[in-house]
């Protein structure tokens, strides 16, 4: 399950969610029309997975058993199967199952019975599919609560799946706050989760959905300060991880479309460059939504964001700073 040095393997190596798909809070599956299409491309590029956010709590029985639609299902079971039939690995995440952050107990009993069905229907496929526990962890999910819970959820997969790869996050939205708070159990295919978007008045800027952020429109970024706390942050993550003596993948990281387009390649290849120094392994958010590297409409990458994140490394010059104190 990991590489001689302790990383996780090579297929999780960098990747790019790929959300808007299965994700949607309104329960409306949004199949894409290319999607196989897309998959090759994202393979072709260098990706070497794809991060899949479900909203399978959308799309089940609100009372027991929870059963899961099967035609919901088999559309995820689709793109998965493309997506390892293309070479990615896939990690597949639990996302906005926004009834159990109340952390009440009928609420934990249904994810544990999603994760069941979930294990259960997945339990024959290679290796290279991993299960991402709950993403962001907030609200009741406080540390100390999320530290119960998790336990039961990762056991409610171990009944069926003793040996697939299971990502987790802290509490407090998956931040680096939050992964200093997690205790995780003992388990032999464990790897830790982490979601960066800091600073994040930059990062969100003018993002409807976050009240304040039309006040941070026009948040620059790429001053010496500003590459050192992205880097101090990241080495404050892996250091945790090492005391925890479990990898950590940076799940998501990523840019509203509304910052700065100079800014915006900055700081995604500064993160990019700090995380594969520190040999972590990472997935962008997103492939094609509001912070997305790709133009569907197009169909082509937006190629500052892509080559920030494929094309070869470098340390930024005086030019790449220029306009900002």
């Amino acid at each position: 399950m990991f590489a001689s040095d302790g990383r996780v393997d090579h297929w999780l190596r960098r990747g790019v969610n790929i959300g808007g798909v299965f994700d949607d809070r309104n329960s409306e599956p949004a199949v894409w029309s290319q999607r196989d299409h897309e998959l090759t491309a994202i393979a072709s590029v260098g990706f070497t997975h794809v991060r899949v956010p479900v909203r399978w709590w959308g799309h089940a029985g609100s009372t027991p058993p929870y059963r899961i639609d099967p035609i919901f299902a088999t559309e995820v079971d689709r793109t998965i199967d493309r997506a390892l039939h293309s070479g990615l690995g896939v990690v597949l995440s639990m996302h906005h199952a926004d009834g159990v952050m109340s952390a009440e107990p009928a609420q934990v009993a249904r994810v544990l019975a999603l994760w069941a069905q979930v294990a259960a229907r997945y339990a024959d496929r290679r290796p290279g599919l991993a299960f991402d526990l709950l993403n962001e962890p907030r609200d009741a999910l406080t540390p100390d609560r999320w530290n119960d819970i998790l336990p039961l959820i990762l056991g409610a997969v171990r009944e069926i799946d003793r040996t697939r790869l299971v990502i987790i996050g802290g509490a407090q939205m998956g931040t680096l706050a939050g992964l200093v708070g997690i205790e995780p159990p003992a388990d032999d295919a464990l790897v830790l989760s982490l979601h960066y978007y800091e600073p994040f008045a930059f990062t969100h800027q003018a993002a409807p959905w976050e009240s304040e952020s039309a006040g941070w429109a026009g948040t620059r970024w790429g001053t010496a300060s500003d590459r050192q706390a992205v880097t101090a942050d990241l080495e404050a993550a892996a250091r945790r991880a090492r005391d925890l003596e479990l990898p950590l993948y940076v799940g998501e990281f990523g840019t509203f479309h509304a910052a700065d387009e100079h800014d915006r390649g900055a700081w995604t290849a500064w993160v990019r460059h700090e995380l594969e120094r520190l040999n972590l392994p990472w997935a962008y958010w997103d492939f094609a939504t509001d912070f997305g590297l790709y133009d569907r409409e197009r169909q082509h990458w937006r190629s500052h964001l892509l080559q920030s994140l494929i094309g070869p490394q470098r340390r930024p010059t005086g030019e790449d700073l220029c306009g900002l104190g």
